[in-house]
């Protein structure tokens, strides 16, 4: 098997994700053979750093013998089974390891297969919530412009990027938007903290006068990943919180794609001290090995829907792989080398390196903003660095970033004009270091 046959057949039966297919006229497709730590092997031999985690997905590495071990172990004795009216070992054990972890009163956990699976969890279990005790009105979700939470319909809803939203407002919810508290358009001096403080004046505005019929706020906190890799302050998650318990309206926090150490501790509402009613997970959840997600609620939710059957009040809501047994055993062996490596403690090094190596890049004439949150660094590449005008879209000059690093054996898939490292956790220093100066030369190659 050679790279072009692969292809060849690809292109005659797969439709990918995400993708013109058009596109693939002119820039081939890269059939990959094996991957090992943060690297990604082709079928002619050529070598690809996995510098976003293969969708932000793999914190520790491909083929990490720890987790294949566990689901090598687990298929053994159980594949999967039914998670309505039965359960394993594995799902209760993680379920307990998710309790512990989590913010304070996150008490139970809903398993389901993706990430917009788990959003669809949470938006119908508010939804429902209140429902159950009675309060009809609510039927109205808020969340953030330049918010992404998903693909399915209720997620896209609640996501606010025209990309992937427009083509299909007419079936959607309307859900009320409101300012992103996204730092990048402070004013010059102003500190994250201030602006996102002054960002939050018109959440309360909204909440205020239409707390009645909301059931929720969605965010991602700290960073909206797929809106550019903007970020904001914790303070905003702060102030959110004691808003939404002011005007007693649920909080869904999608740590999807933050969760698991990516903002330097493992689920970003730690760094407001704050706990959601909601905390959807998934991404890292099983360090990139099986589809697997998770919505953990509050006792207070569950109880509303803890009844007699005649009641109509349960949830039901189902996915066929609820719970499956490998993907909980590889979240778990994830879990244990969390425990076991101090991955935290690494991180932060790790990070604090990532901030050294790429800081000359904040002076390049066609770099607006570089902008870090933990184990996410975005750069923003510009038109004009003093009006921070953008690049004609049509031009695709992040696509040109991302055809160099290919050649130069480097995976920085940009958002737009936006490259990105989202690397696995195991990389190393000087991988970093390499991984900036491939970034550096293809930001040049594609601005001048």
């Amino acid at each position: 098997m050679d790279n072009d046959t692969l292809m060849q057949r690809d292109l005659r039966v797969v439709w990918h994700p995400c993708t013109q297919m058009h596109d693939h006229e002119a820039l081939p497709l890269i059939p990959i053979r094996r991957g090992e730590g943060i690297w990604l092997e082709d079928f002619n031999g050529k070598r690809y750093l996995d510098a976003i985690s293969s969708w932000w997905v793999n914190l520790f590495g491909h083929a990490n013998p720890r987790i294949t071990a566990a689901i090598e172990n687990q298929l053994q004795q159980l594949e999967h089974v039914i998670l309505a009216g039965f359960t394993h070992e594995p799902v209760v054990r993680l379920s307990e390891q998710l309790v512990q972890l989590a913010p304070p009163g996150l008490t139970r956990c809903f398993f389901a297969d993706s990430g917009s699976a788990a959003i669809e969890v949470a938006l119908k279990m508010s939804f429902h919530y209140w429902l159950n005790r009675g309060e009809k009105k609510r039927t109205r979700f808020v969340s953030l412009a330049n918010g992404y939470h998903g693909e399915t319909l209720g997620a896209l809803s609640v996501g606010n990027i025209p990309l992937y939203k427009d083509t299909y407002r007419p079936l959607l919810l309307e859900a009320i938007t409101v300012e992103s508290p996204d730092c990048y358009h402070r004013e010059s001096g102003q500190s994250w903290a201030d602006y996102s403080t002054q960002a939050f004046a018109r959440m309360e505005e909204v909440l205020a006068r239409h707390a009645e019929e909301i059931c929720a706020v969605v965010v991602e906190p700290l960073v909206q990943c797929a809106g550019s890799m903007r970020m904001y302050d914790p303070v905003y998650l702060r102030l959110l919180r004691d808003a939404c318990d002011k005007y007693r309206v649920h909080l869904i926090a999608d740590e999807i794609a933050v969760g698991f150490g990516r903002t330097g501790t493992m689920f970003a509402c730690e760094h407001a001290a704050i706990a959601p009613d909601f905390l959807c997970l998934g991404k890292g959840l099983t360090g990139g090995y099986l589809p697997l997600s998770v919505c953990l609620t509050t006792e207070d939710v569950y109880q509303a829907f803890y009844a007699d059957y005649r009641t109509r009040k349960a949830f039901l809501h189902s996915h066929s792989y609820t719970g499956n047994p490998l993907a909980c055993r590889a979240a778990l062996a994830t879990l244990d080398i969390f425990r076991d490596d101090d991955v935290i403690t690494r991180n932060k090094v790790l990070a604090a390196h990532m901030a050294v190596a790429t800081a000359s890049l904040a002076d390049h004439p066609h770099v607006a903003e570089v902008r870090q949150t933990g184990m996410i660094l975005a750069i923003e590449m510009v038109k004009d660095k003093q009006t921070r005008s953008s690049f004609p879209w049509q031009e695709r000059r992040g696509q040109a970033v991302y055809r160099y690093a290919l050649e130069r054996q480097a995976l920085l898939r940009p958002l737009g004009d936006v490259i990105y490292f989202m690397p696995p956790y195991v990389i190393q220093p000087d991988e970093i270091d390499w991984l900036t100066g491939v970034a550096l030369e293809g930001i040049n190659r594609a601005t001048t």
